[in-house]
């Protein structure tokens, strides 16, 4: 459906339709309810390089994102998604700013958040980690969308939320642990948790204990924390297995997943591991390990697809003006060494 169609079916000139669609200049009433009743029922969406002529300028769009490297590479592989996105939005008239910060010194945030507000943003994308202190930044837009992914933090507002629910995911891993012990495991399972002000972990952290509960698993946490928030030292994993020497499985609820499993391997030495390992997202140390043997599955959230879905919800929002749900669920995937695809980053 045309502008120009629209104007015949209503019985109007199209300048009549650019003003009930761009809300200036003189329409009567009942024009103006007819003609916005034939854009719902046909659905029509105006041609986003004509709406930024008539604004006489380009929409800019701005990515908050952790360091790429950091996370042993899983800020990279969302990266790819939202490059990708802003290369297909380019041709539109959007501009695309990725501003980079050290995800564990909020220094380095505050300043990618003011380098962010020079932009002038129509609109930003943004994992909320550190949620006690990015909330004042959130809190500092002033009526600017924001759309999150990879995560949900509470008492917020973002126009959309793109991931995967973290308490299920939890769940599913322990569902995982379930089946590959062949029922209720005779030894404890360990959740090997990153405490910090990660709200998605903590969920996740919450997910596997639940069912642990529900199918009566003995468990055994470990509270974590270290220079980089989500990294765990070898000693510390092989001490954790000198106190715990009979396990059925362990549950990493980040993307460290590598680390522990390097610490098994040197800590069994020559012995074969008799406990399955169980962490989250492909990335490349995730990956090899996963091939090797030296971990069983990983539970992966398609960072890529989140940030990419993130970018193009802005612009469906902000440019062609459409509705958008408040929250998009991610499917997560679960690889296993026979299935793990080839990998970004």
């Amino acid at each position: 459906m045309t502008l120009k169609e629209i104007a015949q079916l209503a019985g109007v000139s199209i300048g009549t339709i650019d003003r009930v669609i761009y809300h200036r200049g003189r329409v009567s009433p009942e024009t103006k309810k007819n003609v916005e009743e034939l854009i719902e029922r046909y659905q029509f969406t105006p041609n986003p390089i004509a709406r930024r002529l008539q604004r006489k300028k380009d929409y800019r769009f701005c990515a908050l994102l952790p360091l790429r490297h950091e996370d042993a590479g899983f800020w990279a592989q969302a990266l790819v998604g939202i490059e990708d996105a802003a290369k297909t939005l380019a041709p539109l008239g959007i501009e695309t700013k990725i501003v980079e910060y050290d995800r564990y010194n909020y220094a380095s945030f505050k300043k990618a958040a003011d380098k962010a507000f020079l932009q002038k943003p129509d609109g930003l994308i943004l994992a909320p980690i550190m949620p006690e202190k990015i909330k004042p930044f959130l809190d500092s837009l002033d009526g600017i969308p924001y759309v999150f992914f990879d995560a949900d933090m509470p008492n917020t507002k973002p126009l959309c939320v793109i991931g995967h629910d973290p308490f299920n995911g939890g769940y599913l891993a322990g569902r995982l642990m379930h089946l590959f012990a062949g029922g209720i495991p005779s030894k404890p399972i360990a959740i090997l948790n990153a405490h910090g002000e990660d709200y998605h972990l903590l969920r996740r952290r919450e997910g596997f204990l639940r069912y642990a509960q529900e199918h009566n698993f003995q468990t055994v946490v470990m509270e974590y924390s270290g220079y980089q928030g989500l990294e765990i030292s070898g000693d510390k994993v092989q001490r954790f297995l000198r106190e715990h020497p009979a396990l059925s499985g362990i549950f990493i609820n980040n993307c460290m997943t590598f680390q522990v499993a390097e610490a098994v391997a040197a800590n069994t030495a020559n012995a074969k591991r008799d406990f399955f390992i169980i962490g989250y997202d492909l990335i490349p140390n995730n990956h090899q390990l996963l091939k090797s043997g030296g971990i069983d599955a990983i539970i992966s959230q398609r960072p890529e697809d989140q940030s990419r879905r993130a970018l193009l919800t802005l612009y469906r929002h902000i440019v062609l003006e459409q509705e958008v749900p408040g929250r998009i669920e991610i499917p997560l995937d679960i690889y296993l060494k026979e299935n793990a695809p080839e990998i970004i980053g």
